[in-house]
């Protein structure tokens, strides 16, 4: 490794210190490795993906290649970021979950609202996308990240930890719906809840592709078919559903 990669002040403080580029070039390869010992310890246990679940056609998840889409300026007029997040109620303290983060576009704003002492979960089960991630949050110096390689079965969330779990837009392309809700529940801390953002599909002036929106009654009928509830919705959005849903039943 060329030495001007490395801050040369051993002799002066004992110890070698990493710069930025290394710091990302060695979560980068991490990521990479993780992926593949994943893949092989998964091969034989791992569900078989869906294609359709409760008359639904399920979406393919979006590539990395996308990444620009995410950043999009149009998204501001689209989603009204700032108003969404200002619904989650987000709290100092927290342990947040960003799933299916992307490159953080929400990720970085969870981190800022739970403080220091607080924690974002950030899972996807693209390591390029964490790749990214990782890079912006040494560009921002945002220290409370957890980065997650996740499965499309197992997010590999700690049992009861989780106090809020955002989903935003990535839902529908969930491969195994099933499994993933098993774990998100098992997940949640005792009044946690799920928040989960799509893209209406009761409306059709929403230009984005049919497989990529969801409507409330066929939200509802695969939440509550896995031990979900409806607790509040937020209606106000441009595009999306915003919908809170906790474990249990609507009868509780």
């Amino acid at each position: 490794m060329p030495t001007c990669l490395w801050r040369t002040s051993f002799w002066k403080t004992g110890r070698w210190k990493i710069n930025r580029q290394v710091r990302v070039a060695l979560i980068s390869a991490l990521a990479v490795m993780m992926t593949v010992l994943h893949a092989g310890a998964q091969q034989e246990t791992a569900p078989e993906p869906l294609t359709k679940y409760l008359g639904r056609r399920i979406a393919q998840p979006m590539s990395y290649h996308g990444i620009p889409w995410l950043n999009r300026p149009e998204r501001l007029q689209e989603e009204n970021p700032q108003e969404m997040l200002e619904q989650l109620k987000v709290e100092p303290n927290m342990t947040v979950c960003d799933m299916g983060c992307g490159d953080g576009y929400y990720t970085v704003e969870l981190a800022r609202r739970v403080g220091p002492e607080g924690k974002v979960l950030a899972v996807d089960i693209q390591p390029e996308m964490l790749q990214e991630l990782s890079r912006r949050c040494e560009r921002l110096d945002i220290k409370n990240v957890d980065m997650v390689l996740g499965l499309p079965h197992d997010p590999k969330l700690p049992d009861g930890k989780v106090d809020l779990i955002l989903m935003v837009d990535v839902y529908h392309e969930f491969s195994n719906p099933v499994e993933m809700l098993d774990a998100m529940r098992r997940s949640l801390k005792p009044g946690g809840r799920i928040a989960l953002v799509e893209f209406r599909g009761e409306d059709p002036t929403v230009p984005i592709k049919p497989e990529h929106k969801m409507t409330k009654k066929q939200i509802l009928k695969e939440y509550k078919a896995n031990g979900f509830k409806l607790v509040s919705q937020y209606d106000k959005l441009p595009w999306q559903h915003l919908m809170f849903l906790s474990p249990g039943t609507e009868s509780e």
